[in-house]
């Protein structure tokens, strides 16, 4: 099955690439240019990424672009509920393989807060949220096999109020079915805002969650949400 197989509602824009390093070299030539033209518009641009092994070489061929990276903030869709130096940390990634070469000198607005509880947590991610520029001007998503996106997981028990478009929490607690199961994610109208919003997908078994996911309502495969213009899908096989 190819990404074309699939009826996806008008607007919302594929791009089908032979590998994984063509998808990351793609992908990053897009969000670079986004950035620099929100840079050369308002004089600041925001970047909101995603977590996981997938997009490593998406980071890594980012961070080589040229563009003024002192003025882009950089912030993550959902983040694990563990400190910035364990091993499942988004934030970490982010730090290691992204805020490298020329986008050291980004700004990094993590999501992660010590706090007694989960649900503290996430209302101090929600405040520190209310610094990064917005509307986001760039949102690159991933997606898992159960159509979850950011860490809005089906099931999760506050998946309605974080998909809810008149949500005003920027962040909340969310719950994961596999470890680290505390997470802190970004809500759909802070995610959904983004003028430029990419989803970077790899895979059969992706794409065929994709699929699935058409006929179906956003609390059983989230990523449901967001399949709407102005939505760019990247693929490779």
């Amino acid at each position: 099955m190819a990404i074309s197989e699939i009826e996806l509602p008008l607007g919302v824009v594929t791009h089908e690439l032979a590998d994984s390093d063509q998808l990351a070299r793609s992908l990053a030539d897009r969000v670079a240019e986004a950035l620099s033209q929100a840079v050369s518009a308002q004089g600041r641009a925001s970047l909101v990424v995603s977590g996981g092994r997938s997009p490593i070489a998406f980071f890594e061929a980012l961070s080589t672009r040229k563009l003024d990276w002192a003025k882009v903030q950089v912030s993550l869709a959902d983040e694990r509920w563990v400190a910035v130096e364990d091993a499942d940390s988004n934030e970490g990634l982010v730090r290691r393989h992204l805020l490298q070469n020329a986008a050291a000198k980004a700004e990094l607005l993590g999501l992660y807060q010590p706090a007694d509880t989960l649900e503290q947590a996430a209302q101090g991610a929600s405040r520190r949220m209310e610094g990064l520029s917005r509307p986001i001007d760039v949102l690159v998503l991933g997606m898992g096999n159960d159509g979850h996106t950011a860490s809005l997981f089906p099931d999760s028990p506050l998946l309605a109020r974080g998909l809810d478009s008149q949500e005003a929490a920027l962040c909340l607690p969310m719950v994961a079915p596999t470890a680290p199961t505390q997470r802190i994610s970004m809500t759909y109208p802070l995610l959904a805002s983004a003028r430029v919003q990419c989803l970077a997908i790899q895979g059969q078994a992706k794409l065929e969650a994709l699929r699935q996911a058409m006929p179906l309502e956003a609390l059983q495969m989230p990523i449901r949400a967001f399949l709407h213009s102005p939505l760019e899908i990247y693929w490779c096989p």
